[in-house]
């Protein structure tokens, strides 16, 4: 995977609540709201986070309307927004 497409989906992460819009495995698409800063997670599933060294074309993120852990393959991705600025 291209290294640089992961550095950007982290640094908008990290900085900002976004919606992504992607393709599940079953083809359905999906618009999901979410972030990976510290604020919105709940704590206990904070130790939970982890990037695999794996499998780096999966990207793990803290979903804001299920308030879990979902992931997304970056190479579904049709469309990203930020939703919330800082």
């Amino acid at each position: 995977m291209i290294w640089y497409v992961i550095t950007l989906f982290l640094l908008l992460l990290r900085n900002y609540i976004i919606s992504i819009t992607f393709t599940k495995k079953n083809g359905e698409e999906r618009i999901m709201k979410c972030t990976l800063k510290d604020e919105y997670i709940i704590s206990e599933e904070k130790k939970s986070f982890s990037i695999r060294k794996e499998n780096t074309e999966i990207l793990p993120v803290w979903d804001l309307e299920n308030s879990a852990w979902r992931s997304f393959r970056i190479d579904s991705v049709k469309e990203v927004k930020i939703w919330e600025q800082n």
